[in-house]
């Protein structure tokens, strides 16, 4: 889908989203959002920006739920998906979602991109008692259910998943001099509590240097070149789309080669390894939940052929190697599975009650074994992992899934 085509979809969802304001069979108070014939759905994207590479995360959910409604929607009802740019910027993210909630009147929030995006909506977000569903971040505190009950997680904890890598340097490298390049913010900040916790007393002998960056700057290649002065022999990079992928070709461009760890939430092939170039990636090692798309293990898999499917009617031009649109699927059908257990009753309260009692859900395109779980206490809906490692064509998984 084209970005024109993309703004034309959201401009009419929008003016028919508020045009329903006023209609007969419009939401009332007791079920905002929700009328006879329809659900309102927000969303806050980085269709443009320094994160906007997780545009495509937007357009799946567009595609999605243009084919539930093909399907004849849910409860009866069609979804009108109401997504708005927000440049990956928090204050815009703010007037967005105040717009959405205030003015469109949506059901609730999903899947909106972003760490310090949703830090800045959530106090908002819960004290409207609007649901602020299945972030699309990893920070480990979106499974605060204590003092967030509105706000749920939908993929693993970025805190676990650096874990998993200081456990396997533990194993593999035990005198690891690590170095780690993290964004300055609450995203970045927990790949660095993670790796404190995997590698518990050993953190300050074994972590020699560690440089952040600002989403507002145009290159990391300082920062590289940095850690690898300090003598780190093996390196954590936890950067969004566009700043891994530099990280990448810096480390090849130098002739730099440390046992190479990246975040899970840069791992597209078609978003990351692409553009930083596929031979200069071979070694980088990550986390996968999902089954990758350029992987040929997935061919004749019943899960990756469903949606191959339906990429290929709804998203025919859309770059089947980008796992971002694997990763929309996936929050998809999550959110049509809360939206079923709801049955008649459509209120907020009853939203987030269900999507609090997800039960061994399985998401077709997870990998085998995964299923999301959720409970009143329970917050996090995916705790498993697998490690991968790039072998110049995909990803290749190796070791045990592994979790919390």
């Amino acid at each position: 889908m084209q970005r024109r085509t993309l703004l034309s979809t959201i401009g009419l969802s929008t003016l028919g989203a508020m045009a329903g304001l006023g209609r007969p069979g419009a939401a009332d108070a007791a079920t905002p959002g929700v009328s006879a014939t329809e659900i309102k759905i927000g969303n806050t994207e980085a269709y443009s920006g320094p994160a906007s590479a997780y545009g495509a995360i937007g357009h799946g959910l567009v595609a999605y739920f243009k084919m539930v409604n093909d399907q004849g929607g849910v409860g009866g009802r069609k979804i009108n998906f109401i997504t708005v740019d927000d440049g990956y910027s928090p204050p815009r993210t703010v007037e967005q979602t105040r717009r959405l909630v205030e003015q469109d009147g949506v059901a609730f929030i999903l899947n909106a991109l972003g760490t310090p995006n949703n830090t800045a909506i959530e106090k908002y977000m819960n004290a409207k008692k609007v649901p602020q569903l299945f972030v699309a971040t990893g920070a480990d505190k979106w499974g605060d259910y204590q003092h967030y009950h509105w706000t749920m997680g939908w993929q693993p904890s970025y805190r676990i998943e650096a874990a998993v890598y200081a456990k396997d340097i533990l194993a593999n490298k035990p005198g690891a001099k690590i170095g780690i390049l993290y964004q300055n913010d609450d995203f970045g900040k927990d790949y660095i509590a993670g790796m404190q916790d995997g590698l518990g007393a050993k953190f300050k002998a074994m972590v020699v240097k560690t440089a952040s960056y600002e989403v507002t700057d145009p290159t990391i290649d300082s920062q590289i070149v940095t850690l690898q002065g300090a003598g780190a022999d093996t390196l954590l990079v936890a950067a969004t789309p566009k700043f891994a992928a530099q990280a990448i070709r810096k480390v090849f461009d130098i002739n730099w080669k440390p046992l190479f760890f990246m975040t899970n939430v840069s791992s597209s092939v078609g978003a990351v390894i692409k553009p930083a170039g596929f031979d200069k990636a071979v070694g980088v090692t990550t986390v996968g939940y999902a089954k990758d798309p350029t992987d040929a293990a997935w061919a004749n898999d019943a899960g990756m052929q469903e949606w191959r499917g339906f990429m290929a009617k709804y998203m025919p031009n859309a770059d089947l190697s980008d796992a971002n649109y694997v990763y929309a699927y996936g929050v998809g059908v999550t959110t049509m599975q809360v939206l079923r257990q709801c049955g008649k009753d459509f209120s907020r309260a009853n939203i987030m009650k269900q999507a609090a009692n997800l039960h061994d859900l399985v998401v077709p395109t997870l990998l085998p074994g995964i299923k999301i779980n959720t409970s009143p206490t329970n917050y996090h809906p995916i705790r498993q992992m697998q490690l991968q490692k790039w072998n110049g064509k995909t990803w290749e998984r190796f070791g045990q899934i592994v979790g919390a």
